[in-house]
């Protein structure tokens, strides 16, 4: 699936943590895949994150020198929309899968604190400068688009992943709001995965790792650094139709910030995210749908919004082939014998 985001600058990254989950280096179903996620996080930070957005949204005084004491509360709601295309003759001696993402949301936000300190004036006078700020936003509508090439490779219980993804800002964006849905700027992420998945004993395992390159934001002339993501879900399927276990991240910023609208500094900002997940396959004759249903606790984060977040997502693709009755027969003797 391609990658979803929902804000700019204030430490929200192009990458939604979480996206990549079990199974992901496997190959598809050839033909076309179907998928719409719903995912809903609660997420609240402060200090650098509150002193960014504020700046961002010319609330802050670029001229105080002084204590900020800000509190962010923030709940988004997004709707992803997903449609690709698996290739059914080998290239490279894998998988190739094209495709895009668009989405919907719902973004509200509460920002409130106290900033003081002191205002240096053209002439060089200093005045002292106390202010409480107490305002919020919300927004509901459509995002950028997003979207992807993977190729996938299968060696027997082995899978390799390939894949490159980016952001193509169409979505509503507006720097001086608080909450929005589209980024503003352009973006670039690519990265590689494997899953460890033995259908006989029901043993799986992926992690998908990935960097992401922001283009400058032209309404802020702010650029945020390169990001780090890992991915990483872990399940046993208690039948070939129910999958229990565990999902996680880890997130973190390894470029600084930069560019003539930068005035929070490097601002490298990471979080980790842990959780429990479920998952059950239903035949739908020549279709089979896959629903998931996960969630995330955050931690260890900097420079960031962080909380919890959760995901029901559901996919829609051709069935699996059914084996000929001589295969039966064979596996039938092979188990026997």
């Amino acid at each position: 699936m391609p990658t979803a985001s929902f804000a700019d600058e204030g430490g929200v990254s192009f990458w939604l943590p979480g996206l990549f989950g079990s199974l992901a280096a496997t190959p598809l179903q050839p033909g076309p895949t179907f998928s719409t996620t719903y995912y809903h996080t609660t997420v609240s930070a402060g200090g650098d994150v509150g002193r960014a957005l504020e700046i961002r949204t010319a609330h802050f005084p670029l001229n105080l020198s002084g204590s900020v004491n800000i509190r962010l509360d923030a709940a988004v709601e997004l709707g992803l929309f997903t449609a690709m295309y698996a290739f059914p003759d080998q290239i490279l001696g894998g998988q190739l899968a094209v495709g895009a993402m668009g989405i919907f949301g719902r973004n509200s936000a509460f920002l409130a604190g106290t900033l003081n300190g002191a205002i240096q004036l053209p002439g060089g006078a200093i005045i002292p400068f106390s202010r409480s700020d107490t305002f919020s936003d919300a927004i509901a509508a459509p995002g950028d688009l997003y979207p992807q090439i993977a190729m996938r490779w299968n060696f027997g219980v082995h899978n390799f992943l390939a894949y490159a993804t980016g952001d193509i800002p169409v979505g509503s964006y507006d720097s001086t709001r608080l909450a929005n849905i589209g980024i503003g700027h352009g973006a670039f992420d690519a990265g590689g995965g494997y899953t460890y998945f033995n259908p006989e004993k029901g043993h799986e395992l992926s992690a998908v790792l990935g960097l992401t390159y922001n283009f400058k934001n032209p309404s802020t002339q702010y650029q945020n650094g390169v990001d780090l993501h890992l991915d990483w879900g872990a399940s046993q399927f208690l039948s070939k139709n129910v999958q229990v276990g565990a999902v996680g991240y880890f997130y973190k910023q390894i470029g600084c910030d930069h560019g003539t609208g930068d005035r929070v500094g490097c601002f490298q900002s990471q979080v980790i995210g842990i959780g429990p997940q479920i998952g059950f396959v239903i035949p739908l004759g020549d279709t089979q749908a896959y629903l998931n249903l996960k969630g995330y606790k955050e931690f260890d984060a900097k420079d960031r919004p962080h909380g919890w977040n959760a995901w029901v997502t559901l996919v829609i693709s051709s069935a699996p082939p059914q084996p000929t009755a001589q295969a039966t027969m064979s596996k039938t003797l092979h188990a026997r014998y």
